[in-house]
């Protein structure tokens, strides 16, 4: 009789045991299956690979193909910053597509504005008899396509890219932020951005609209400059009133030798913009004065002339590599 208590008291203390494990390793099954094991991981992995910038194992998780075109967004850092402007990640409840299907909704955050991604993967097996093994459907890589006014090259996100006959398209990862610039000595272009947010979200072409920069509205404003006043300088050595120069002054007075002088009162403003694959500078408006001792016909008296005359000209602009050339046009 003891021994029978014994042994009951023993094989419910087994028993016990076994219970508590089996609950255990159920527990340990749910927490598995719900987490590392759980639809949701592959996207957390794909979203971990672009923050680090690796696209191989990006592309690799996301199981996509690459669409025809340039591929300088799909890793390094031009891939960590598309995605280091995601914040405020929260990776939803996976729900049911049809057969092994899910979808696992992704909201997060980019410059404020609050935008949405969904996943879609497939159970494609079972792992250690409990876990389901979770794969995206395969995709294809979204594009953006971009260009840029007389350039053939510039800046997305920060990596400098070749833009044949001013344009490209890019193949890209999302979520993810895309942004091109353009910042160079002579030219410039407002960074214009764009969200991507899925395998097929449309998205708008970064338009580059370059504008010349300050370094060279005044490389070219100093050149015009000194073209006129070594014309302003040669026409009073040579005493001229009608130089090979933008202004003269027509009159039938007969005028004191060595009185001519010339001086340009009011330079031009310089516009440059895009024309015809090219940059032209708008027509050129001035003013320039002229004195000089002037004599009566009928009474030889003398006096004085000071007129300031409005001139205009028109002139081609040459730029190379580290030059800028400057060359009036002018009608005599």
């Amino acid at each position: 009789m003891q021994l029978s208590q014994a042994f009951v008291k023993t094989a419910a203390g087994w028993l016990l045991g076994l219970m508590l494990a089996v609950a255990a390793c159920i527990v340990a099954i749910n927490l598995v299956s719900s987490t590392v094991a759980s639809p949701q991981q592959p996207v957390r992995d794909y979203l971990a690979a672009l923050k680090r910038g690796d696209g191989g194992a990006a592309l690799g998780l996301l199981n996509a193909s690459v669409p025809g075109g340039n591929a300088a967004m799909l890793d390094g850092t031009a891939l960590q910053t598309a995605a280091s402007k995601i914040s405020d990640v929260k990776v939803g409840d996976h729900e049911p597509r049809g057969g092994k299907r899910v979808m696992v909704p992704v909201d997060y955050t980019i410059d404020g504005n609050q935008l949405h991604t969904e996943f879609l993967l497939e159970r494609t097996g079972t792992e250690w008899l409990f876990f389901g093994h979770w794969e995206f459907v395969p995709s294809s890589l979204p594009t953006i396509d971009v260009t840029v006014v007389n350039a053939s090259e510039a800046n997305l996100n920060g990596v400098p890219v070749n833009l044949p006959d001013g344009r490209n398209s890019f193949a890209v990862f999302y979520p993810g932020q895309y942004e091109a610039s353009l910042s160079e000595e002579f030219f410039t272009a407002i960074p214009v951005r764009t969200s991507v947010t899925g395998d097929h979200s449309s998205q708008t072409p970064l338009n580059l609209l370059t504008r010349t920069t300050d370094t060279m509205n005044e490389a070219v404003a100093g050149k015009i400059k000194q073209y006129l006043d070594n014309c302003a300088a040669e026409a009073t050595k040579q005493q001229r009133l009608q130089p090979d120069c933008p202004f003269y002054h027509v009159t039938n007075t007969p005028i004191e030798p060595g009185t001519i002088k010339w001086q340009v009162t009011e330079y031009p403003k310089i516009s440059i913009e895009p024309f015809d694959g090219g940059w032209e500078v708008a027509p050129l408006n001035g003013k320039a004065r002229v004195t000089a001792k002037q004599i009566d016909l009928f009474t030889g008296q003398v006096s004085t002339l000071n007129e300031v005359q409005d001139f205009s000209f028109t002139t081609r602009l040459d730029i190379g590599e580290n030059s800028i050339t400057v060359v009036p046009q002018v009608s005599y």
